[in-house]
């Protein structure tokens, strides 16, 4: 099969014979299969294909999409089962970002620390953290991030680059093992840990609980009281979960009196998924 598109119209081929068209106009989407091919599946590819171009497929945007409302129960079904729904006279589909490890790391350090002051992204990917901090900590602080890997720091000056908050952060190829060496004790408002591997490049080179544990413990001691300090954890096939297990072992021999360490489990998500820790020192 093969969609063709012109402009905003769009037509299911079925080798060379015309099946379906489609519309998709901003985020109003409308579909149609010719009477001989319904209920095989062809109305279901055609609308999951313009979700897709539209935007509506991806689980990181918020997406809104109209329909008209079908005249007949098979494409009401069909509605349905995309999760569009009655909205006065036509239909609607409404789809919120899912939430992320990352993303709940996020909203909890915006929620605890103010602008102004040193952020360190420990691991800093391809700068998406990186960017937060530097919108965090705005134009009276600073950003300082690391990362073993010169891809990953280029893409994170690039970022920040693009981004206009060149001058208030920049990545440097560093051992995040070695962070010690690179901010004083009791200097940082937080520090941002998101262990495993850099997104798109090989699964091989990631982080491991020999550099991970060190580098928690160097962060530990750069943060300063009333500081934060967040860390994802992954586990997994590819790396298996030497290092998490490492992690949240160390985490549980914080004394109580310096530390509330926080371990934030998803109770419906798998025990492999991404797992957010937060450590508050006092």
């Amino acid at each position: 099969m093969e969609v063709r598109r012109e402009g905003n119209q769009f037509t299911l081929y079925k080798e060379q014979t015309a099946i379906g068209t489609g519309t998709l106009e901003g985020s109003a989407l409308w579909v149609e299969i010719a009477p001989a091919w319904r209920g095989r599946g062809y109305g279901s590819y055609l609308l999951k294909e313009l979700l897709r171009r539209g935007g509506g497929l991806d689980p990181k945007a918020a997406s809104c999409f109209t329909a008209p409302l079908p005249a007949d129960a098979a494409g009401r079904a069909l509605a349905a089962k995309f999760a569009f729904v009655p909205a006065g006279a036509g239909l609607v589909r409404r789809r919120a970002p899912d939430f992320s490890a990352v993303q709940f790391c996020h909203e909890f350090l915006a929620a605890r620390l103010a602008p102004g002051g040193l952020y360190i992204d420990a691991t800093c990917g391809n700068g998406h953290d990186t960017e937060f901090l530097c919108r965090l900590a705005g134009p009276g602080g600073r950003v300082l991030a690391l990362d073993v890997q010169p891809r990953a720091v280029a893409a994170t000056n690039a970022r920040l680059a693009a981004a206009g908050l060149a001058d208030i952060g920049r990545a440097v190829v560093y051992d995040h093992a070695r962070l010690g060496d690179l901010a004083a004790p009791g200097s940082a408002d937080g520090i941002v840990f998101n262990f495993g591997w850099l997104p798109g490049a090989e699964h091989s080179v990631h982080s491991t609980a020999a550099g991970s544990i060190p580098a928690l413990k160097a962060a530990l001691t750069a943060l300063k009281p009333g500081g934060v300090l967040a860390a994802v954890l992954y586990s997994g096939r590819v790396i298996g979960d030497s290092e998490k297990q490492a992690a949240l072992a160390f985490f549980r021999t914080l004394p109580l009196t310096e530390y509330t360490v926080l371990e934030c489990r998803f109770a419906n998500w798998a025990d492999t998924a991404p797992l957010p820790c937060f450590i508050l020192k006092k």
